[in-house]
């Protein structure tokens, strides 16, 4: 509900608290009233005081600014691939569908100031394995990869094609991977899986949601399973992995981890490709899994501390193009869609430049006077 007199959008500020991942008691402590007069703030039956919306300006990070109606739609559910979306806990989601909206706001006003890389995942319906197979090889086609060799940054594929990846922290690490379905998609890895192979792995099941899943609802097995099939056909296309995988009575562990080092896969995943394959049987794919668990690998293989780690670009170099010439402008810019220090710092992993200090006529107030921003106005003031 919006109050006509300030402009108030209970809503808004129910996103600021769920992307801090706070309580209506949390929030409650920090602005020192009580959790049932946010609510009344949150659900629009209590306007609240100009001293209010300034502390919990401050609290949540953001201008005041921000409280007033948003034109842009927030990202729903349907809208969020999560890789364990059955089992993790609603406060999780809430959470993530809330800093997903404010990253989506921020990243709309960054491509409308820089050209960013244009969305270009082909969309491909599929029903079996061998849809999935073919799309995943449509997509390397598409992009030019090829089917013969491995995917030297499987983070920088995605990038190409238009998405983002971010890491959020702190969120859960019963959340693998997720993907947003947005005009400018996102892709949020998880910072719990250390092993570069695997969070390769991630990416590429993401990448299968934005190519076969867009619209669709996903979490469930099915689309949980379509979508690992499609990135280790990704990852590994049948016809050279078909030659290249080891033939014997036994499995051969010395060369599988070297089409780990190769690949850049888990070899976890190399033995489930080669039995969704038809190479080894159930019971050869069966042993190789107890093999690897009694080896204390299950979590943590052989080589992995080896195989560097994928660093996404897309925003680095596009928050470099655009602090180039002037130091404050990606400030500027967080505060357009009205993000202080607290909140850019969230949402992006990453603290604000400095604001550059600078001599003014007594007659201009200066945009930014301190590092802090998240209480003022257009013409800087308090």
């Amino acid at each position: 509900m919006m109050w006509p007199d300030d402009g108030f959008a209970g809503e808004q500020l129910r996103l600021a608290r769920l992307a801090h991942g706070l309580s209506l008691d949390e929030l409650g402590q920090q602005v020192a009233v009580s959790r049932q007069y946010l609510h009344q703030l949150e659900v629009g039956t209590k306007p609240p005081t100009q001293e209010m919306k300034a502390a919990l300006a401050d609290a949540l990070g953001v201008t005041t600014r921000f409280f007033a109606p948003s034109t842009r739609a927030a990202v729903h559910a349907e809208q969020c691939h999560f890789r364990k979306q059955a089992t993790t806990p609603v406060s999780v989601t809430s959470q993530v569908l809330a800093r997903g909206t404010l990253l989506d706001r921020f990243i709309a006003r960054l491509d409308a100031a820089l050209e960013l890389p244009p969305v270009d995942f082909p969309q491909i319906a599929v029903s079996s394995a061998e849809d999935i197979e073919a799309a995943a090889e449509a997509c390397r086609r598409h992009w030019g990869l090829g089917l013969t060799g491995p995917i030297t940054n499987m983070t920088r594929v995605v990038e190409n094609a238009g998405a983002v990846v971010i890491c959020f922290s702190g969120i859960s690490d019963r959340v693998d991977a997720l993907s947003m379905d947005r005009p400018r998609p996102l892709i949020i890895r998880s910072e719990a899986k250390p092993a570069a192979c695997r969070l390769r792995f991630d990416i590429a099941h993401e990448c299968a949601h934005l190519v076969m899943h867009r619209g669709i609802q996903t979490g469930d097995r099915e689309t949980e399973g379509q979508a690992h099939r499609f990135a280790s056909a990704f990852l590994l296309p049948r016809g050279v992995f078909a030659r290249e995988f080891p033939q014997g009575r036994y499995l051969n562990w010395a060369a599988i981890f070297n089409l780990k080092l190769r690949w850049k896969v888990s070899a976890r995943a190399i033995i489930r490709r080669a039995y969704d394959l038809g190479l080894i049987t159930a019971d050869r794919y069966r042993s190789g899994n107890i093999h690897l668990n009694r080896n204390g690998q299950a979590k943590v293989e052989l080589h992995d501390d080896v195989i560097e780690p994928e660093t996404p670009e897309v925003l680095t170099s596009a928050f470099a193009a655009l602090t180039s010439d002037r130091r404050d402008a990606l400030r500027e810019l967080a505060v357009s869609v009205d993000l202080g220090d607290a909140m850019f710092e969230r949402l992006l992993g990453q603290r604000l430049p400095a604001v550059t200090l600078t001599s003014y006529p007594e007659n201009v107030v200066p945009l930014f006077r301190s590092t802090s921003s998240s209480n003022r106005d257009a013409g800087g003031n308090l």
